[in-house]
């Protein structure tokens, strides 16, 4: 972006509606028809670089509002995706509760038939029904969360709700990371992040204000000319022109300003410090941002994977106890506490690799990943 200040100055007038002059004499009246083109020029010599300065100011700060609009779309992308790990949770969830409470129910109806033959008591038959009981206590829930998280993608995207719902409600994996974390140096690959760009070009625009207000502490030419031809034709048919011109150079000495250009430079001074500063403290919160994600991310990963051998191993021992059960070699207090063992084991892998997800979310937008660069305009 150039300031129009750069380029010379063109100024021109002409009369919208050409005027009829009329002269009153003792004797006589004498009418005139005239006709006046003014156009004039300047030029500012940038022998100090304001201007150049002022340019590299100006597009330092579209490049940082270009950085602006970069960092509203990550968070944009956050969102959705944050909202998408939440509403496969709770479909996973969902899933869980109604396997169990499928289970359950037929604990009880086995319960119920030995109660019917008198091989348990009263007691274990309420037992087991309070279960199935508790367990469709948590399906509404679960299921009014998933369609909360359905809703919130399908008014980021601009959908009706309803068709999100049903869109989403057709797969019912988890998304999960597969794969090694080894993001490199975080110092090297935060530079793509939208927030330290802004900082670094606001940090530039600060800077060449400094070299606007230095600049302004020395004199300044300006070359300008005009010209202004005129004409006219009398009642007479007698026509007359005149051509007026000027040019010249013009001398600006900041000399009496009472102080005031110099604390300008230092009020660009103080800004610029301001800048740094700011530019700084994005750069130390965003590799701590990803250190922790990191940490983050490999805790996650061993937490999974003895939560996938914990569930194998409650699956194993829900299975010996049931059969065990069916024998009456085991009580129905140990197959109740084996079920919600189980139960406790798939909600905690979960939740697991939920959060699992969510921390390589975190990771991404931790390394400015995950979206393009708006492409920049210059003019």
């Amino acid at each position: 972006m150039i300031p129009k200040s750069v380029c010379p100055l063109w100024h021109a007038d002409i009369p919208s509606d050409p005027g009829r002059k009329a002269r009153q004499s003792a004797v006589s009246y004498t009418t005139s028809r005239d006709t006046i083109v003014s156009v004039s020029l300047s030029w500012l010599l940038d022998l100090f670089g304001v201007y150049k300065r002022n340019t590299e100011s100006a597009e330092a700060a579209l490049d940082a509002e270009y950085a602006s609009v970069d960092m509203a779309k990550l968070a944009f992308i956050n969102d959705i995706i944050s909202s998408y790990v939440d509403a496969r949770y709770y479909q996973r969830r969902l899933a869980l509760s109604q396997a169990n409470l499928k289970s359950r129910r037929e604990t009880f109806e086995l319960t119920k038939s030995k109660f019917d033959a008198g091989a348990v008591a009263r007691i274990d038959v309420v037992r087991a029904q309070g279960l199935v009981q508790s367990t469709l206590a948590e399906i509404p829930s679960l299921e009014a969360k998933f369609r909360i998280s359905a809703h919130r993608i399908a008014t980021l995207l601009g959908k009706p709700a309803g068709c999100m719902v049903e869109e989403i409600a057709k797969g019912s994996n988890q998304p999960a990371f597969r794969a090694d974390v080894n993001v490199g140096i975080p110092a090297d690959i935060i530079r793509n992040r939208p927030d330290i760009r802004k900082a670094e070009r606001d940090l530039a625009d600060s800077t060449a204000q400094i070299g606007v207000a230095e600049a302004k502490l020395f004199p300044s030419i300006t070359l300008s000319g005009s010209i202004s031809p005129s004409g006219g034709i009398n009642e007479r048919g007698v026509y007359g022109n005149l051509t007026p011109w000027s040019f010249g150079p013009s001398l600006n000495l900041p000399i009496l300003d009472g102080g005031g250009l110099r604390a300008n430079v230092e009020v660009a001074k103080s800004k610029a410090t301001i800048s740094y500063l700011n530019w700084k403290s994005a750069v130390l919160k965003a590799v701590e941002q990803v250190e922790n994600a990191l940490v983050a991310m490999h805790r996650d990963a061993r937490t999974v994977q003895a939560l996938k051998a914990a569930v194998e191993t409650a699956k194993e021992t829900l299975k010996l106890s049931t059969s065990s059960y069916k024998d009456g070699a085991t009580s129905l207090l140990d197959l109740l506490e084996d079920q919600r063992s189980l139960s406790i084991a798939q909600a905690s892998l979960a939740t697991a690799i939920q959060q699992w997800a969510k921390e390589y979310v975190a990771l991404n937008s931790a390394i400015g990943g995950g979206y393009s660069p708006v492409a920049k305009a210059r003019f």
